[in-house]
């Protein structure tokens, strides 16, 4: 009888254990990702949104943009430097990163570098023995929250080893070594393609260069027109194209090429490549200081901001320090502003005064892929996934106000891009009435309208790489926008 009883439980075990298994093998998965995908450090990249650019150098003395690389280093003498103050200046403004010019394309060098006697090592500044590199990355560690980025220009007019191929990427290497090695934590080297018409002709050893920084870092991002990690939006307006993609083929890009600036602006939603795009642009005329130029004033920056930040990318906003190695007070104000303003915007999503609807879920309703997932605070590892329905092209998400209606002129969307970009096509209606027609989405899209009252807001995704996974859905009132002024 005792072993009747025994053999009774074992079955009753083994039974439930196959109840339990059988229930979570119904759990529905996440959707397979549509390649490519973002690496790590881009994805952290890409929440940045707004990073600083700090054009500095003998142009903040001379007043002009590109040097002539025939500049005394005697004019360098920024007797107030504080880079403290810059950082100070960055996280107020929201800023988690800032790049700093180490070289630009005169030559000068910001830090004392021992291959070359065209630095700070030749100033009166602090008789000589200052090094603006070091006070820089030494006050963003201090800060904490910011990380640092430099930019080192391949163009030099200054070195005579510049024209001979072997010699000046010799020194461009051992440069990059120094500003790798001594410094600390780089999380963004910049290069680029900018050269004058009468330059001397010089191959660039890019592959060497890129290799040489992942041994010397391996966490930092590249940036260049071709990436590796980060491209250049193809303009210095700070706008990306209205459809914007993260990807784009590598193979068909090169840097200093002007005939591509177009596909660097739009990306490719063929592409093979995870190589989202920056989007620089200065906060005055000029990139480099000068005491006849002023701001720009809010608005321009957020119709800027919404040009790229707004359109999946990330802002560069260069806020270049003046002859005195401060930031100008009238530039901190109007970045105080500009903090402000994104901050009062964005703090409110009118849409969770809604109730939400969906065409279809995947896994059925309680399954982790509902619609409640758009109003959570993660913006890239919960979102709303439809039911792959086969031939189905559309899939939708409805907003809707259970009492009156709802005043706003922003829409945002985003998508999950840690499992790929995806939206081709998406429009959004108001009680029927269609009010856009958008391709791309990305990390985040924002829709500026003219102001809406409305009831129920439907966002159709028409066309889309694989499901469309929308992460989070946003309506917010622009109290600083006016589409007439425009």
């Amino acid at each position: 009888m005792d072993k009747f009883w025994c053999s009774l439980c074992i079955i009753i075990v083994l039974q439930l254990s196959q109840l339990a298994i059988s229930r979570r093998e119904q759990v529905p998965t996440p959707p397979l990702p549509v390649l490519p995908l973002p690496t790590f450090s881009q994805l952290k990249w890409q929440q940045r949104e707004l990073i600083m650019f700090l054009h500095f150098g003998v142009n903040t003395f001379t007043g002009y943009e590109w040097g002539t690389g025939k500049e005394n280093p005697a004019i360098f003498n920024p007797v107030g430097l504080n880079a403290n103050q810059w950082v100070t200046a960055a996280a107020e403004a929201g800023v988690s990163r800032m790049i700093l010019t180490a070289k630009h394309h005169d030559g000068f060098c910001l830090w004392p570098s021992k291959y070359t006697d065209h630095s700070v090592a030749s100033s009166p500044w602090k008789n000589g023995h200052g090094d603006v590199v070091q006070e820089f990355v030494t006050a963003v560690k201090a800060h904490g929250g910011i990380d640092a980025g430099l930019y080192l220009s391949p163009w030099d007019l200054h070195d005579r080893r510049y024209g001979h191929d072997l010699q000046y990427n010799e020194y461009y290497l051992a440069q990059l070594q120094e500003l790798l090695n001594k410094y600390g934590s780089v999380k963004e080297i910049w290069f680029d393609g900018a050269k004058g018409k009468t330059a001397k002709n010089v191959s660039y050893y890019f592959t060497d260069w890129f290799a040489m920084v992942r041994e010397l870092q391996s966490s930092i991002n590249i940036f260049s027109n071709a990436g590796p990690d980060v491209r250049w939006v193809g303009n210095e307006k700070g706008f990306a194209g209205n459809t914007s993609w993260s990807t784009i083929n590598s193979t068909s890009l090169s840097i200093g090429n002007a005939s591509i600036i177009d596909y660097l602006n739009t990306g490719d939603p063929k592409g093979t490549n995870w190589l989202p795009a920056e989007c620089d642009v200065s906060i005055r005329d000029g990139w480099f200081w000068r005491k006849s130029e002023s701001p720009k004033k809010l608005s321009e920056l957020l119709e800027i901001y919404y040009n790229s930040a707004g359109r999946n990318c990330v802002m560069l906003l260069n806020v270049p320090p003046n002859s005195t190695g401060l930031i100008s007070e009238t530039d901190i104000q109007i970045l105080k502003e500009f903090r402000s303003a994104i901050d009062t915007i964005f703090s409110t999503n009118l849409a969770e005064k809604c109730l939400i609807k969906v065409s279809s879920q995947r896994g059925g309703k309680g399954g982790a892929f509902g619609p409640d997932n758009v109003l959570d605070s993660d913006h890239l590892w919960t979102y709303w996934a439809p039911r792959d329905d086969g031939d189905k092209k559309e899939h939708w998400i409805e907003m809707r106000v259970p009492n009156g209606g709802l005043r706003f002129n922003v829409v945002r969307i985003q998508e999950a891009i840690g499992l790929g970009q995806r939206i081709i096509r998406h429009e959004i209606y108001v009680d029927d009435k269609k009010l856009v027609e958008g391709t791309t989405v990305g990390y985040k899209r924002l829709h500026r309208l003219k102001e809406v009252h409305g009831r129920v807001l439907r966002i159709i995704i028409k066309e889309s790489r694989g499901l469309p996974l929308i992460s989070s859905v946003g309506l917010h009132f622009d109290i600083y926008w006016n589409p007439s002024e425009q």
